[in-house]
């Protein structure tokens, strides 16, 4: 697992060797500091092959930098053969490759084309390339639980709107009785079982309150009570309630076993973080908890690749961008690049943290100044990437100002 970092410094490197990735294999394009092109070939996706390149190269050119525009993935084990074979490696941010292949002659979509403009924009424009360090096995391990708990996140959001949206249009009153409580192991346990408004009709208050109990004891009743309520709201039958009462019970089901695999998943990265020496560092901090610290760990590490941290907030894409155009067009905006996982993770830790008298009043401060809602977040996890960057570079808690004073 690799970890993308600051602006990398190509001074001394012998040979850029641009790297167009692929899954069986890649094309490999070589240019001289003085730009003269000396390797372009394909290179078959295997460790052996990859190896003897490298080797070769690396004995002629002595400092060969190896740069990939995906260094995930399929572009995981060009980077570690090349590392181990003596080459230093970079990473060249994918829309700015893209951008930059606007610049050059030509409109062909080639992998070879691709494999020039990486190698050929590390030589010209080093800034806009990334270190790249091989990461620590915990947090190689935490990327990888945390991308699979986001690919879970995602599905329990679509399984969750297809099931309300099902709901909503055969009985919109019982949708409103069980919406609110759709992730409740009760509500799908029952919704598993009778899928229909006829059949829970049919099972009547009493056993869906025993079916409820085991999982809500405090609400049991209270809940049967409002879909029977509900229930006796409409009559009529709406088409499609039939096909409906089938596919119910199966996104009951569904649901039901992503929100358990979140849950034990969750757990599974409580235990990597109670072995990583910054987490009681960052989970001190008001508004991270689990998910949120281990995708801080898993995006940035120790933040040693950053020099400050103006250099962390640009990368997550966190630096306000301010559009002016005459009277006409003014605002503040999020920039679209930086890692989308750390700006999201401190996103919604700030507006986690908006429970917090120091954060809520900067929030509060902000939307004085005229600054709307996200504005105001924005501008908060800015603030907050300060104080994280501080704190990690100390090797401090946090503390709040007014404890401080």
């Amino acid at each position: 697992m690799w970890e993308r970092g600051g602006v990398y410094d190509t001074d001394g490197i012998g040979l850029f060797l641009g790297l167009d990735v692929g899954k069986s294999e890649h094309h490999a394009h070589g240019l001289t500091p003085g730009g003269k092109t000396v390797y372009d070939k394909a290179l078959p996706n295997t460790e052996p092959k990859l190896r003897a390149v490298f080797e070769k190269l690396a004995a002629k050119f002595d400092t060969v930098l190896v740069i990939v525009d995906q260094p995930a993935n399929i572009g995981a084990l060009p980077l570690a053969v090349a590392r181990d074979a003596g080459c230093q490696v970079a990473y060249l941010p994918g829309l700015a490759m893209r951008r930059a292949a606007q610049g050059y002659e030509g409109e062909a979509k080639t992998d070879a084309r691709d494999a020039f403009v990486i190698a050929d924009v590390a030589r010209t424009s080093p800034r806009k390339l990334r270190t790249l360090t091989l990461a620590e096995e915990t947090e190689a391990e935490l990327a990888m639980l945390v991308g699979f708990d986001q690919d879970l996140a995602a599905e329990s959001t679509r399984t969750t709107n297809r099931l309300r949206g099902l709901l909503t249009q055969i009985h919109p009153s019982l949708e409103r009785a069980l919406g609110p409580h759709i992730h409740h192991p009760g509500v799908l346990t029952l919704l598993s079982r009778y899928g229909s408004p006829a059949e829970l009709a049919e099972a009547g208050t009493r056993r869906i309150v025993k079916i409820l109990t085991p999982h809500a004891p405090r609400i049991a009743e209270r809940l049967a009570h409002a879909i029977a309520d509900a229930l006796a709201e409409q009559t009529l039958v709406v088409p499609g309630t039939r096909a409906a009462g089938l596919v119910i019970p199966c996104l009951a089901r569904q649901l039901g076993e992503t929100l358990t695999q979140r849950r034990t998943l969750e757990d599974q990265l409580n235990v990597l973080l109670e072995a990583h020496p910054l987490s009681p560092l960052l989970t001190s901090m008001p508004g991270i908890g689990v998910r949120t610290a281990a995708t801080i760990l898993a995006t940035i590490g120790d933040a040693g690749a950053f020099p400050d941290a103006d250099h962390l907030a640009s990368y997550a894409g966190l630096a306000p961008v301010t559009k002016a155009s005459g009277t006409s067009i003014r605002g503040e905006h999020a920039p679209r690049r930086g890692n989308r996982q750390l700006k999201r993770a401190m996103f919604l830790s700030a507006f986690a943290a908006l429970s917090d008298p120091e954060s809520r009043a900067y929030y509060d401060k902000q939307r004085r100044t005229g600054k709307t809602h996200t504005q105001a977040l924005i501008r908060l996890a800015r603030q907050r990437v300060n104080v994280l960057y501080a704190m990690i570079r100390d090797g401090a808690l946090y503390t709040p100002r007014t404890a401080k004073a």
